[in-house]
C-alpha cells in the first residue's frame, strides 16, 4: 500500500507530544480571543503594538477597495502593481532609508525568493544557527548547483562569523534576524555589519519581529545597523499582510528578473497595501505604543518567579524554556483553565529539550492581566 508513512509520521508525532493542531479564533476582542465558545487573554499573538482592527486601517482597507479593488488580479510584472504599491514601496523606502522596496505575499515568500534570486556559482551564505525556517529553506535552494555550501555560524556570534567570512573574499551574504522569534533575542547587529563591511560581504536582515517595535519610529532593528538588504512583514506589528524587501537599486533590478516568488505570483491586495501605508504612518508617530510594550515587558519579568528560566532578551517575545514537551504542553493547558491563551512550542520548531512558553507581550494588554499571568505561570511550573 502507498503512502504508509503518512500514518507512521503522524503517529509517531503525537507519541513524542508534537503533534500540531488548529484552532478556530472565532472572536477577536483587542487582547481577548473566543475559541469553543470560551474567551481567553491571548499571549501568543504577534500584534505586538495592537493595531489589529484600529479604526483608521479599516477605514483605509474598506477606502482601498473602493478605489483599487479588492485583488490585484495579476502578477506586479504584468498588470497587479498599482498606485496602492507604489504609494506603499516610496513610504517604506522612507521610512527604512532604503533606495528600492519590492513587496511580497509574506515574509517566507520574501526571504526565498530573494535568496534563491541570489543563486549565483559564486555566492557564499553565511546564516545564524538560529534562523528562521524560511531563511534556511531558501538559503537550500540558493545552494543548489552552487559549488559553495551554506555555512552556519553559532547563534549571535561575531567571532565564529569572523572565521568563517576571513576564508573567503568575493560574493559573501550574511544573513540573520534583528529579533529572533522563539528565543526573543536580539542580534549584535551592529558588530555584524562591521564584519560584514571588513570583508566585504553584504548584510541581510529579517527584521520581522523587529519592525515596529524597534527604533525610534518603529523602523525596525535593521535600519540601526544600516543593513544592506532589509526583509519586513507586515502580519506582525504592522496587522495587516505581506511583506517587503528594501535594498539598493542594483538588487531590486535584479530582483525583478530573476526572483521566482516575485515574478509569478499574484501581487498583494491593493487595498491591504493601501491599508498598510496607513498602518505605517501610526507606527512613525504614535511612539507611546512601543513605550507601553516596553513597560509591561518589565512588568512580567519581575513577577516571574526566579526559579523559572526565562530567556534574556530585549523584545516584545518572552521564551519560558520548560524542555520536556509533555510538560510543556501540560502548562499550556493549565494556563488556559485559568483564561490566559499561551501557546507550547516544541520541537522541531525548538530544538529537543527545550520545549517551551513563547509569551507575547502586546501594547493592548494591561498590569492587570500582565501580573495575573505571571501568578498563574509560577503556580503552573511548580
Amino acid at each position: 500500500m502507498s503512502f504508509t508513512f503518512l500514518t507512521s509520521t503522524l503517529d509517531e508525532r503525537r507519541q513524542n507530544n508534537q503533534f500540531r493542531r488548529r484552532h478556530c479564533i472565532e472572536t477577536i476582542d483587542q487582547q481577548l480571543i473566543s475559541v469553543n465558545n470560551k474567551q481567553y487573554v491571548n499571549f501568543s499573538s504577534n500584534d505586538y503594538l495592537g493595531l489589529n482592527n484600529h479604526q483608521s486601517i479599516n477605514q483605509a482597507l474598506c477606502d482601498g477597495a473602493k478605489q483599487f479593488g479588492t485583488s490585484s488580479c495579476s502578477s506586479s510584472l504584468v498588470t497587479g502593481y498599482s498606485y496602492a504599491h507604489q504609494a506603499l514601496e516610496n513610504e517604506i523606502c522612507q521610512w527604512q532609508n532604503k533606495e528600492r522596496c519590492l513587496l511580497f505575499s509574506s515574509g517566507f515568500a520574501a526571504n526565498l525568493g530573494t535568496l534563491q534570486a541570489l543563486k549565483h556559482a559564486g555566492t557564499k551564505l553565511y546564516l545564524d544557527k538560529l534562523s528562521h525556517a524560511s531563511l534556511i529553506d531558501g538559503a537550500r535552494l540558493a545552494s543548489v548547483g552552487n559549488q559553495n555550501p551554506v555555512k552556519r555560524f553559532k547563534h549571535n556570534d561575531p567571532s565564529h562569523l569572523n572565521k568563517l567570512l576571513q576564508a573567503e573574499r568575493d560574493n559573501q551574504l550574511v544573513v540573520t534576524e534583528s529579533v529572533f522569534s522563539m528565543d526573543g533575542d536580539c542580534a549584535p547587529l551592529t558588530e555584524i555589519k562591521q564584519l560584514s563591511a571588513k570583508y566585504n560581504a553584504m548584510l541581510y536582515v529579517d527584521d520581522a519581529h523587529g519592525l515596529g517595535v524597534l527604533g525610534q519610529q518603529g523602523e525596525g532593528g535593521a535600519s540601526l545597523c544600516q543593513s544592506d538588504i532589509t526583509m519586513g512583514t507586515f502580519g506582525k506589528a504592522i496587522a495587516t499582510q505581506g511583506a517587503f524587501i528594501g535594498c539598493d537599486k542594483n538588487l531590486f533590478d535584479y530582483l525583478i528578473n530573476f526572483s521566482r516568488e516575485y515574478i509569478y505570483s499574484t501581487a498583494i491586495s491593493p487595498a491591504v497595501a493601501w491599508s498598510t501605508l496607513t498602518s505605517i504612518k501610526l507606527i512613525q508617530k504614535e511612539h507611546w505604543r512601543r513605550e507601553k510594550v516596553q513597560e509591561l515587558s518589565q512588568l512580567f519579568k519581575s513577577k516571574l518567579d526566579s526559579s523559572i528560566t526565562l530567556l534574556p532578551n530585549d523584545s516584545s517575545i518572552h521564551a519560558i524554556v520548560i524542555g520536556d514537551e509533555d510538560k510543556a504542553l501540560s502548562v499550556s493547558e493549565k494556563l488556559k483553565k485559568e483564561g490566559f491563551w499561551v501557546s507550547a512550542i516544541r520541537p522541531p520548531t525548538v530544538p529537543k529539550g527545550t520545549s517551551r512558553l513563547r509569551v507575547t507581550i502586546c501594547q493592548n494588554h494591561n498590569a492587570r492581566d500582565i501580573i495575573r499571568l505571571a501568578e498563574n505561570i509560577n503556580k503552573a511550573m511548580v
